[in-house]
C-alpha cells in the first residue's frame, strides 16, 4: 500500500524527523486559509504547492511550483488542483490531482537521497544514501554507482551507530549537519520497521543553508498482509490512486495487476503466472495481466476471474493455465464452460490443465460444445493464444 507525501510527513513528525511546516489541502475554498497558516507559522512569505499523487515525477510534470508570495499561491493551487497531472510513472491520460500540500519553501544548500528497503538476496535491509538528490536513484545507480553509499542490516541486531556514522560520512557532512542526520537515520530506521514499511524514501533530503537536515518528500509502500496491524496507516489508504479494476478484483479476493498487452491471463499460483507470462512474450505475444486466482479456485472464483479480465479492452484473447495440485481441474473446466456460457464470450480462450482430474476436465471442456481451444503444455498454449489473436 502506498501513501501521499503530506501523510507520509506526518508519519515523519512522529518519529521525529525533520519537515518542512505544511498542510493539506483539497477545497479551493480553503486556499487563502491554508496559505496563511503556512506563511504565519514559518514567518516565510513563499510557499510552495505540491500535487498529492502516488506517482514520481511531479515537479516535471508541473505538479511542483514555488510560489515567492500569496497571490502567486492562489494562481498556482487553481492551475494544480483537479488537472490530470502526467509523468514518467502515470499511463497517458495523467492521475487526476486532488489534494495538494501546501509547504514552506526551504533555503536549500544541498540535495541528497535516501532510503531503506528490503534486499532479499542478502535477507537484510539495506540503507541507502547519496549526494545526488533531487533525481532518479535508478539513474544514478546506472551511470554513477560509486555515488551510492550502502549498508546492510540484520533484522535481529537493528541499525548501529557505527553505520548510520557511515552513512553522513558518505554524504561529507560535518559539525551540526553531521550529528542532525545520524540522528535522522535512526529515527528514519526506527520508522521503517515500527510501521511494517517495505520501502521509505526520501527524495530530496536536504541541507539548508541553516545547516540542519530536512526530510523534503517522502515516500511509503507498507507490506499488505501487516496492514491487520496497523490499522492507522490502512486508514491513510486513497483509492482514488488505485487502478479501478485491481480493487475490483481485490473483492473477490484474486490477485490483479492489469500490464499493457493484449493476451489476458488466468493462472493459479503466483510463480504459475509469472512464467506464463514470460511463455507469451517468448511466443511473441504480450501479456495483458497479472491474474492469480489462488491455490483453490472454484467455478465461482474463474468467473469472477473472467470479468476482471473482460474489463480491460484490450483484451483479444485469454489463456487459462491451471496445474492442479490442490485445486480440481475438473472443477475449473465447469467454472470455465460455466462463464462462458455466462458472460457470452466473443474472444478466443486457450485452456491448459494439468494436475488433479485433469482427463475429466479435457472431457468436459471437449463436451461443452463451446469454441474453447485446448493446450498439450504450456508452449503449445502460449503459439496457440498468439496464433488466434492473429488469425483474427
Amino acid at each position: 500500500m502506498k501513501i501521499h507525501e503530506y501523510q507520509g510527513k506526518q508519519i515523519f513528525r512522529s518519529f521525529n524527523i525533520p519537515v518542512p511546516i505544511g498542510y493539506h489541502l483539497e477545497n479551493i475554498n480553503d486556499s487563502s486559509e491554508t496559505i496563511k497558516k503556512v506563511q504565519q507559522e514559518s514567518k516565510k512569505e513563499a510557499v510552495v504547492v505540491k500535487a498529492q499523487i502516488h506517482a514520481g515525477g511531479r515537479g516535471k510534470g508541473g505538479g511542483v511550483k514555488f510560489s515567492p508570495n500569496t497571490e502567486d499561491a492562489i494562481y498556482n493551487i487553481k492551475s494544480i488542483l483537479g488537472m490530470n497531472l502526467i509523468t514518467h510513472q502515470t499511463d497517458k491520460n495523467g492521475q487526476k490531482v486532488r489534494k495538494l500540500l501546501i509547504e514552506e519553501a526551504s533555503n536549500i544548500s544541498k540535495e541528497f537521497y535516501c532510503a531503506i528497503t528490503l534486499d532479499r538476496s542478502e535477507t537484510k535491509y539495506v540503507f541507502m544514501v547519496s549526494t545526488e538528490g533531487g533525481v532518479e536513484i535508478e539513474k544514478v545507480a546506472e551511470e554513477t554507482p560509486e555515488k551510492i553509499v550502502k549498508i546492510w542490516i540484520d533484522p535481529l541486531l537493528g541499525i548501529k551507530s557505527f553505520q548510520v556514522r557511515k552513512l553522513a560520512f558518505g554524504l561529507g557532512l560535518s559539525g551540526n549537519a553531521f550529528k542532525s542526520a545520524t540522528k535522522l537515520f535512526m529515527n528514519l530506521y526506527k520508522c521503517f520497521i515500527e510501521t511494517d514499511a517495505t520501502l521509505v524514501e526520501i527524495n530530496p533530503l536536504v541541507l539548508t543553508n541553516k545547516d540542519e537536515i530536512i526530510a523534503l518528500d517522502s515516500k511509503f509502500n507498507f507490506d499488505g498482509n501487516a496492514l491487520y496491524r496497523q490499522q492507522q496507516i490502512a486508514e491513510l489508504r486513497d483509492t482514488y490512486e488505485e487502478d479501478p479494476t485491481e480493487l475490483e478484483a481485490s473483492k473477490y479476493e484474486l490477485n490483479y495487476i492489469k500490464l499493457d498487452g493484449n493476451v489476458g491471463c488466468m493462472v493459479n499460483g503466483a510463480g504459475l503466472a509469472m512464467a506464463t507470462m514470460d511463455i507469451i512474450k517468448i511466443s511473441g505475444g504480450e501479456p495483458a495481466n497479472f491474474l492469480d486466482v489462488g491455490g483453490a479456485a472454484s467455478a465461482e472464483t474463474v468467473k469472477n476471474g473472467f470479468k476482471i479480465i473482460l474489463s480491460d479492452d484490450n483484451v483479444k484473447s485469454i489463456l487459462i493455465n491451471i496445474f492442479g495440485g490442490i485445486v480440481r481441474c475438473d472443477r475449473v473446466a465447469n467454472g470455465v464452460v460455466q462463464a462462458v456460457k455466462d458472460l457470452g464470450l466473443n474472444v478466443p480462450v486457450v485452456v491448459r490443465l494439468e494436475g488433479t482430474n485433469a482427463d475429466e476436465a479435457k472431457e468436459i471442456l471437449s463436451k461443452s460444445g463451446l469454441a474453447i481451444i485446448p493446450a498439450s503444455d504450456m508452449k503449445d498454449a502460449a503459439d496457440k493464444v498468439v496464433k488466434s489473436i492473429e488469425s483474427n
